[in-house]
């Protein structure tokens, strides 16, 4: 339940006796004289409630009303009056106030006011919650694509650790995806207004990777002409994406380790500190602890890193998402070029569900690029290792039954009429592939 109160009243008398009142209550109560210092440290979303005298000098409770209600309409205000001011308190009522209070009143009667209005912030707070996460998941859905269980838990990790100060490693093949998944961590968290800094470790050499990440001063070294922000300061305030983490120099991993710790680098060259605010997402395709008892990466920094994990599956163990990934790209593609991408025959969309798909998305978008200009599919494995025919018929049957909900909207009778199957089948056939109705509603 919220508690938080704030008392406007120039009458030191008034705001002593309320807050006496309220904090015996339980109530978190902070007081201001003036309207305009009340509005100078107003927190957007507040939490509370605004308790405020209707006549004061300067702007006054009335004005003070209507500035709240221009930058949040759902924040409770509750005015207190003379007797005069009761038809002007009636008249700011119509225009949004919650209550007023005709001064003199009781601690009984404030109290019953405040807490229905507390009550009612607290609904619109909720809401406005409910509304901001439904909108996150939809925008995420729409970056993240697929539909596989795995694709959906990813998602929901996604937006829980979006919100969280806390390091994370990404695990994954080549092409699966990783630095997709790292700009979502900083999009759809509070640091997405500040810099989104994406380092491959690999593509460095290790002659310039000290100079690449901490910057330099004039002259630190030969060549260094002019002072140079470094990546890991040019992100202060965002977050800073170490691809093939792995590749890391040795020597460069303590220095990254200090400034995770401290959140403090020097340049090279330099003798002061600087303070950073950082996030850290690292990507990796090996287990960094395996590397570490191999001598190959330090075990603080990876347990550093490794505050929170994200594996990304490779494509061959998601292939129910082949299809919509084939179909987005190949759509993407065509658009750029002005013309409407061809369909997909079935029996090239059985190459596509059986292929193995070594280079993973990346090679999926190749794919669909290739044909959506019509330059034909590229040699596919029509049998991967390990991929049995029923394997394959099974892969098929599943996307066969997603394509229908998907283009019916969830309407099994439709579906049933399109593939010609009773209701009785359907329904075993979409227990058997983990396929539920609901998630497809409002998709065709």
């Amino acid at each position: 339940m919220l508690n938080s109160v704030i008392v406007v009243d120039d009458e030191a008398s008034i705001r002593t006796a309320v807050e006496q009142w309220l904090s015996l209550s339980g109530f978190s109560v902070q007081l201001f004289a003036r309207a305009e210092e009340c509005l100078a440290q107003l927190p957007r979303h507040f939490p509370g409630v605004i308790i405020s005298d209707v006549r004061m000098p300067g702007m006054d409770g009335l004005q003070l009303l209507e500035r709240v209600q221009t930058d949040d309409p759902d924040l409770p205000v509750i005015l207190l009056t003379g007797h005069g001011d009761v038809p002007m308190a009636v008249e700011a009522m119509r225009s949004g106030a919650y209550d007023f209070l005709e001064k003199p009143f009781t601690p009984q009667h404030l109290l019953g006011s405040l807490r229905r209005a507390l009550e009612k912030r607290q609904l619109v707070l909720e809401n406005r919650k409910l509304h901001q996460q439904a909108d996150l998941k939809s925008r995420l859905e729409g970056t993240l694509l697929g539909m596989s269980h795995g694709l959906q838990q990813l998602r929901r990790q996604v937006l829980e650790l979006a919100s969280l100060p806390v390091n994370v490693l990404i695990r994954g093949e080549t092409g699966s995806g990783k630095e997709r998944v790292a700009r979502c961590l900083h999009d759809f968290g509070p640091r997405a207004g500040k810099p989104f800094v994406a380092l491959n470790c690999a593509a460095i050499p290790e002659s310039l990777f000290e100079a690449e990440l901490f910057g330099h001063e004039s002259g630190a070294f030969t060549g260094a002409q002019g002072k140079r922000i470094g990546k890991l300061e040019y992100a202060n305030g965002g977050t800073v994406f170490l691809d093939e983490i792995e590749s890391m120099p040795l020597a460069q991993q303590a220095k990254l380790l200090r400034v995770i710790q401290e959140q403090k680098l020097e340049r090279l060259g330099a003798n002061q500190s600087i303070a950073v605010d950082l996030r850290i997402i690292a990507a990796t395709k090996p287990d960094l602890l395996e590397e570490a008892r191999a001598g190959r990466f330090r075990e603080d920094l990876a347990y550093r890193l490794n505050v929170a994990e994200l594996r990304l599956a490779p494509l061959r163990e998601r292939r129910e998402d082949i299809p919509l990934l084939f179909e987005h790209f190949a759509r993407a593609a065509a658009e750029k070029l002005g013309r409407a991408a061809p369909p997909l025959s079935a029996s090239q969309l059985a190459q596509l569900l059986v292929h193995d798909w070594p280079g993973n998305v990346r090679e999926l978008a190749n794919a669909a690029e290739r044909h959506a200009l019509g330059l034909g599919s590229p040699d596919l494995e029509v049998a991967p290792a390990g991929q049995s025919l029923s394997g394959q018929m099974e892969a098929f049957e599943a996307q066969c039954l997603r394509a229908a909900l998907r283009q019916h909207g969830g309407e099994i009778k439709a579906v049933m009429e399109a593939l010609q199957l009773p209701r009785r089948t359907l329904n075993e056939k979409m227990q058997r592939h983990g396929l539920v109705r609901e998630d497809f509603i409002g998709r065709e």
